[in-house]
């Protein structure tokens, strides 16, 4: 009679486990879900010679029109004018209303996640006259000193928190399943030394 009242428990048991797995894996999906950069034109870091006429970004996900800003600056923080940002799924393009100068430009952007999370970065281009080479170069490495904070806040950073998150949701994920099945495993040890 011993053996039957054992089994039930020991579906209880496994039964049990799984569903607590279950529930600590669920919360590493919606950090998976952020949005990312993935392509950029101009792209990051970019020395043009010709200064371009609009800014296309590419996203990993579909963007929602409503809630999807583009906008670039100068070297001064000036806001340079732009259309409005048109979407074309996972595309944004804004263009530029006057011709850029040479210097160092900052793209900034704003999205929302299919997660609902918005997620932000900048990055920078520079660009540079094709005759004067001599005073391109110099007036290029003045200007990007103040420019990496703000490119290392970017695209990479959004990218680097998202990832880092679902890294650390997947490690206490794994390290909870690990105690659930020890916590099995030592509940069955003991039902059998009895």
């Amino acid at each position: 009679m011993h053996p039957r009242p054992r089994r039930p428990a020991l579906a209880a048991l496994v039964a049990a486990a799984l569903v607590a797995a279950a529930l600590l894996l669920v919360p590493a999906a919606p950090a998976a879900a952020h949005n990312t950069l993935r392509a950029a034109s101009p792209a990051d870091g970019d020395r043009l010679t010709t200064p371009p006429t609009r800014v296309t970004l590419e996203f990993a996900q579909r963007l929602d029109p409503t809630f999807t800003t583009i906008a670039l600056s100068d070297a001064a923080r000036r806001k340079i004018p732009t259309g409005a940002a048109a979407v074309d799924g996972t595309k944004g393009t804004v263009t530029v209303d006057e011709t850029l100068g040479e210097g160092t430009y900052t793209v900034a952007y704003r999205v929302v996640s299919a997660d609902g999370h918005p997620v932000q970065g900048s990055y920078t281009f520079t660009v540079a006259g094709g005759v004067d080479t001599a005073g391109g170069p110099a007036g290029a490495t003045a200007t990007p000193a103040a420019a990496p904070p703000a490119a290392a806040t970017g695209p990479a950073a959004a990218t680097g928190s998202g990832g880092s998150g679902t890294g650390v949701v997947a490690l206490v994920a794994a390290g909870g399943l690990v105690a659930v099945l020890g916590g099995v495993a030592l509940l069955l040890r003991r039902r059998r030394t009895r």
